[in-house]
């Protein structure tokens, strides 16, 4: 997707007391970020925001970082996440947002941190065979995120072709698929949290795809 330039976009954001303009520096240290032992979220591309603002008012004993790669989108997510804690009337202790390149993300995140669960909602497919490493679920990247993912994936999509060949990819990289299903609104799944851009998919006819993957050495 692409969106406009926006000037005002990093000055709003370096004014958030809950946005880590620097995520390097707390590269092992995530827990000490938040201070209250929590397990953490986290959300890979996480758009304007309309996940981000359900999960923390779903999973209120958790902390949630919610990541993109855009100034100019990661500002429309700040905002909704206000506006979802104001309407709780909750404070913003347990949720930071932050800009990194996904690609990179061990260098934001190491192996003394504990992330408990990632979310990839709806991300770019990368359809063309020369851009499918771009995928937030291919093999390499999910190497990367077992380097501090003590947890779950959840993996949620609307795109067929990008959903069989991330299963192979989670094949590949270890994991084991712990819930799968291709039609989520028609599966007995309770969590589900229904965004905008997920109930536009559905109201074109498309079946949202699923997925729970935890690496192998980390079952019991």
């Amino acid at each position: 997707m692409r969106i406009r330039c926006k000037p005002w976009a990093r000055p709003e954001l370096d004014a958030c007391p809950f946005f880590i303009g620097e995520p390097k520096n707390h590269r092992n240290h995530w827990n000490a970020v938040f201070g209250n032992g929590k397990p953490i979220y986290l959300e890979l591309g996480c758009g304007k925001g309309g996940f981000a603002s359900q999960a923390m008012l779903h999973w209120t004993d958790v902390n949630f970082i919610a990541v993109d790669i855009k100034n100019e989108m990661l500002v429309l997510a700040k905002r909704k996440i206000e506006q979802a804690l104001a309407g709780a009337k909750l404070t913003n202790e347990q949720v930071r947002v932050m800009i990194f390149n996904i690609s990179n993300i061990s260098e934001a995140f190491g192996e003394e941190d504990r992330i408990d669960r990632i979310f990839i909602n709806f991300c770019n497919p990368w359809p063309k065979s020369k851009h499918k490493k771009r995928r937030l679920t291919h093999t390499r990247q999910l190497q990367q995120y077992k380097n501090f993912l003590r947890g779950e994936i959840w993996f949620k999509t609307d795109d067929d072709e990008l959903f069989e060949e991330s299963l192979e990819y989670f094949e590949e990289a270890g994991f084991t698929i712990r819930y799968l299903t291709r039609d989520l609104h028609a599966s007995e799944f309770t969590e589900n949290l229904v965004t905008e851009h997920e109930k536009m998919f559905t109201d074109e006819g498309k079946n949202i795809k699923f997925l729970i993957a935890v690496p192998k050495e980390a079952q019991n």
